[in-house]
């Protein structure tokens, strides 16, 4: 996992803070995300603007600008929901910064999903995730890109959970990243009924769709691309 935190370029500066109530107005959310809106969330800043008027790197349709949001928690962490629904309420790709602080020190993560523009709502993926790092840790420099989507595709591919593969795009890993996450948590499934199945004629297909899965898994986290001949996992 991914320890870098970015050093923010001072003129994509923006700086505003961002009332919760503002994402209930732009997006429907539900009464449990709401609530989770008021208990885990302290602050939300609309940091930072990565745009062609501030860092000189052309958008594109599918990357305009890149906004980064800083979040301060009022406990651990901000749940996934919670990032999602701002994520659908902003039309721009977000690299999103928690805050997380307690009596001994404040630390920091870097998350964001690979997000896809278009429609009436943006799609996005399953969140991708550096581990904390304190916040005052010396930060790294933007990595060098030519245009917004490139500079979106290099902060990305070093928090994605699996290795990309010679030739994929962010969309392609993140929909691998997303098989690989459905994989484990049905194999967290298997495990837990074969522990507790007493008949043996179940406990033997209940292993074999368990090695059948656990072989899935290693293909897809494979970072070789796989052969013509291999078929992508289907449930």
């Amino acid at each position: 996992m991914s320890s870098t935190l970015y050093k923010w370029p001072a003129a994509a500066k923006f700086g505003r803070v961002v009332p919760k109530s503002k994402f209930y107005e732009h997006t429907s959310i539900s009464v449990t995300v709401r609530e989770k809106f008021v208990s885990e969330v302290r602050r939300i800043t609309w940091a930072y603007k990565l745009a062609d008027a501030t860092i000189h790197l052309p958008g594109s349709s599918a990357v305009p600008e890149i906004q980064v949001f800083i979040i301060d928690a009022k406990n651990d962490d901000i749940s996934d929901v919670v990032l999602t629904a701002i994520d659908k309420a902003i039309p721009f790709p977000i690299i999103f910064e928690i805050n997380s602080s307690s009596l001994v020190h404040v630390r920091t993560r870097m998350v964001a999903s690979y997000k896809q523009l278009g429609g009436t709502t943006p799609q996005v993926s399953t969140y991708f995730t550096t581990g904390w790092q304190s916040a005052g840790v010396n930060r790294v420099p933007l990595p060098p890109a030519i245009d917004l989507s490139s500079m979106y595709a290099r902060i990305l591919t070093p928090i994605l959970p699996v290795s990309t593969r010679f030739g994929e795009d962010l969309l392609a890993v993140a929909g691998r990243v997303d098989q690989v996450r459905k994989l484990e948590r049905e194999i967290t499934i298997l495990e837990k009924r074969l522990r507790s199945e007493p008949q043996l004629n179940r406990k033997v297909e209940l292993r074999r769709r368990l090695r059948d899965h656990t072989t899935a898994l290693t293909a897809l986290t494979n970072p070789a691309t796989p052969k013509a001949e291999d078929s992508a996992w289907k449930n």
